[in-house]
């Protein structure tokens, strides 16, 4: 009999402290019930220790990626920044990515300007490094495909491309098509199982279209949870984990006509392909 293959998260915050009292119990779960890898995004200066901390104990299982998350963009940015990109430098043979980074409007609009900023110099910082980013939307999808762009345009003669997912996609066909026209992933989590949501819509439509060019939307997808958020039903309200990632597998395969296991072969293969996780 075949063996079934494991799951990436490739966006799992394990290293926060709603999982410190049982971090190591949920991670050998996870293993159990067919979790192959997990990308764990950092959000802030804290964060740096806690991520590393986390991944270093769990190698070829957990990969780090470090970055500044907009809602941390705060008025000690540039001393908070400076930090976080010296240690991107200093851990860049680890990392799989810089992020959490982008924008977000929804809580405070305060700092609008100073996040655009941090956003751009991180997205620089990982096309000099050649490093994929990790891109968190909220309310801001205007400015950050401007920002994107913009820095995709800097200096033409750089031969690093820039790459990443768009995390935690919830957006239009329209936003969509733009994301995957330069050449960003789309991140596919919890919020696809949701009552209401439209993104299930959005996701059919553009394979349709995308068939129609006998091309393949799976090939620009990868899974996710946002844990301990974000928690897919049946487990809404709950601490999310990585293995209710195959609730969103399920979906997607409903989605996209399509079997389970397709969906996760191929959306691993293009996790595997972004992170360069072996």
């Amino acid at each position: 009999m075949e063996e079934r293959e494991g799951m990436i998260d490739t966006h799992c915050h394990i290293d926060e402290e709603v999982f410190a009292s049982d971090r190591e119990e949920v991670i050998a779960r996870q293993r159990a019930e067919g979790v192959e890898a997990m990308v764990v995004p950092g959000v802030n200066v804290a964060s740096i220790e806690t991520v590393m901390a986390v991944c270093r104990q769990h190698p070829g299982f957990c990969f780090p990626a470090l970055g500044l998350h907009p809602e941390d963009v705060k008025e000690n940015w540039e001393a908070d920044l400076s930090t976080i990109e010296a240690a991107i430098r200093a851990h860049r043979d680890e990392l799989v990515a810089i992020g959490e980074i982008g924008l977000d409007y929804y809580w405070d609009k305060t700092y609008k300007e100073p996040q655009k900023e941090v956003l751009r110099r991180q997205l620089r910082l990982a096309r000099e490094l050649d490093l994929p980013v990790i891109l968190h939307n909220r309310e801001a999808t205007e400015d950050i495909l401007h920002v994107v762009q913009e820095v995709q345009r800097d200096d033409v003669q750089c031969t690093k491309v820039l790459r990443g997912v768009f995390h935690c996609f919830n957006g239009s066909v329209e936003t969509a098509k733009q994301i995957l026209e330069m050449g960003f992933y789309l991140g596919i989590g919890g919020v696809l199982t949701f009552k209401n949501c439209k993104l299930g819509d959005t996701l059919a439509q553009l394979n349709t279209e995308y068939r129609a060019q006998s091309t393949d939307l799976i090939s620009r997808l990868v899974l996710e949870t946002d844990a301990p958020y974000m928690a897919p039903v049946p487990h809404r309200g709950e601490r999310n984990e990585s293995r209710f990632m195959a609730h969103v597998a399920d979906k997607l395969a409903e989605v996209l006509q399509t079997s389970k296991e397709t969906i996760i072969r191929s959306t691993n293969a293009n996790a595997k392909q972004l992170f360069c996780i072996k």
